[in-house]
């Protein structure tokens, strides 16, 4: 809907049903032949993500960084790493992008820096007690010559949470706080300087044009006054969740949203487009999620139960319900996710495999996938899709242990294989070098079958992937239907889910190992399987348009 606000006409709430295309930029296209990723290989993809027809993308982390966590070590928020481009190149992109009527969002990283930050150099120099050090989080240790770390903190990529530093006259001396690897180390976000940084950041970017911006580790930030030990403070480094309620999901960082909300807001008033804040809130209490979503703090968080759900209808109807009960109540709408960056990909998820084990059933994971898509798009709210979901492509399971990069590998010390294997540089053109990826060779291996999941390859097949979801997110644009938030659970037989929206369309889930019938009567527009219709494959899903009541179609005649 269009609002006038002091003579300017807004844009209002294309974040609500948006569907927005993850762009791993490294990953994405390499336009200079070095084998990475970068600004210019984006911009020149952006007719193929037009045709797609998502509505925007989100640009993963193209800022300086030494990369020991490829772009989430962030050490200067206001530039461009070199590898990627320039700010000229990143200029150049939105005005592309906007062109093309397409939105764009950048990733935000608040909770830490790369120890190659200029603040954190300055900490380092300037010793204990000082101004300096009061922007992270410094302690001295304890035990003899404050040998062990200040708490017992573990760290969700391994190991303790603390590293300790050489002081300026080469003695060993006080611990940092790093709540990921020790290259990130933790900002102190008590400290008032921390605060006034990061609007300025905020404002930077939303001065060159962005719509919005992803918040990486939203639910982080600050930390319990006194830092006290958990009792279970292994929790964290064992699931990789965030656990520990003394380091997570403070009540004080929903005042920082609130003031980037008011941020984004006035740049939505002065310029009539709006922005949108996107949370990376990693709660796993829906309750505690929703409370991130207010009218006053961010426009949206994603909702990362619906990405870790099994194939299964029971535990799929309670995952949507919970996600929809996230934003009752609140001017939300719920960012679903079926995949991203930091997990396994769904066709192996779904087939049973799992990255250094196996790559499971493919075959069967691929069918899931295709109804899981039909599924995710069908749902009210917005959706997320990363780059290679498109064109089915599974993680990459057997990846040799020496081109491994990411730090949950190495500082797990193997016993969690990482995120590497979903990060593998995409595959557009099955018979050129490099799959049309780079001239080089890509950063990360691309296996011989990703041939078979190529772009061009896909747009050959009249059933592939890539074609499935360019028709949903056609169909998604088209109906009426699919830009209401009316939703409505139907009666099903066990083993399969059914829902309306809207006047007239239905979505209709198989979850079971069985042919089902189709619980409603309505004309088939687009199924995950080409056997669907009157009836239902196993693991499949489609789209119907209702056949109107006969007494309506009496009323009609």
């Amino acid at each position: 809907m269009d609002t006038t606000t002091s003579g300017t006409r807004l844009q209002s709430g294309w974040w609500r049903s948006a569907v927005i295309y993850q762009v791993y930029v490294r990953s994405f296209q390499d336009s200079d032949g070095d084998g990475v990723g970068d600004l210019a290989g984006v911009r020149a993809r952006l007719p193929y993500l037009r045709s797609l027809g998502v509505d925007g993308i989100w640009l993963n982390p193209f800022y300086p960084s030494p990369q020991h966590d490829h772009g989430y070590d962030v050490s200067d928020y206001l530039a461009v790493h070199p590898d990627y481009g320039t700010l000229e190149c990143f200029d150049r992109l939105v005005h592309d992008a906007h062109r093309l009527d397409l939105r764009v969002l950048i990733d935000v990283v608040p909770n830490h820096c790369s120890t190659e930050h200029s603040w954190f150099a300055a900490a380092l120099a300037a010793g204990p007690g000082s101004p300096e050090r009061e922007r992270f989080h410094f302690a001295d240790g304890h035990g003899d010559n404050g040998d062990l770390p200040p708490n017992n903190w573990r760290s969700i990529f391994g190991g303790p949470a603390w590293q300790r530093v050489t002081e300026p006259d080469g003695s060993t001396g006080q611990w940092y706080l790093h709540s990921f690897a020790p290259e990130q180390a933790d900002f102190n976000w008590r400290h008032p300087d921390v605060a006034a940084y990061f609007e300025q950041v905020l404002r930077f970017w939303l001065e060159r044009g962005v719509d919005g911006v992803r918040i990486d580790v939203a639910h982080g930030l600050h930390k319990a006054e006194g830092l006290p030990d958990h009792e279970n403070a292994t929790d964290d480094e064992l699931t990789g969740d965030p656990l520990n309620p003394y380091a997570w999901n403070q009540p004080e960082v929903h005042q920082v949203w609130r003031r980037w909300r008011s941020i984004a807001e006035e740049y939505t008033v002065m310029t009539g487009r709006e922005r949108a804040l996107i949370g990376e809130v990693g709660v796993l209490d829906a309750q505690q999620l929703a409370l991130y979503q207010r009218p006053d703090e961010l426009h949206q968080s994603f909702f990362f139960e619906f990405l870790r759900a099994e194939w299964n209808d029971q535990t799929l109807y309670d995952v949507v319900d919970r996600g929809l009960g996230t934003i009752a109540g609140s001017s939300s709408s719920v960012a679903w996710v079926l995949n991203n960056h930091d997990m396994p990909r769904s066709v192996t998820r779904y087939g049973g495999g799992a990255p250094g084990i196996d790559a499971g059933d493919v075959d069967l994971g691929t069918i899931r996938a295709r109804a899981s898509a039909l599924l995710m798009l069908a749902l009210p709210g917005a959706a997320y899709v990363y780059q290679g979901e498109e064109l089915g492509l599974p993680e990459v399971t057997d990846l040799p242990v020496d081109v491994l990069t990411d730090p949950m590998f190495h500082r797990s010390e193997g016993a969690r294989r990482g995120r590497d294997g979903c990060r593998i540089p995409l595959p557009w053109a099955a018979g050129q070098a490099g799959f049309g990826f780079s001239s080089a060779a890509a950063w990360l291996p691309q296996p011989d079958w990703f041939a078979d999941h190529a772009m061009d390859r896909q747009l050959s097949l009249g059933e592939s992937m890539l074609h499935l979801y360019r028709e949903a997110l056609a169909l998604r644009r088209r109906l009426p239907a699919l830009a209401s938030n009316d939703f409505r659970w139907l009666r099903t037989e066990p083993g399969v889910l059914a829902f309306t929206r809207g006047d007239g369309f239905c979505c209709v889930v198989n979850c079971s190992s069985r042919v089902v019938a189709a619980p409603v009567d309505g004309e088939l527009l687009l199924a995950s399987h080409h056997d669907a219709g009157d009836k239902l494959p196993p693991n499949s899903a489609a789209w119907y348009v209702l056949a109107p009541p006969a007494d309506s179609a009496g009323e009609a005649a």
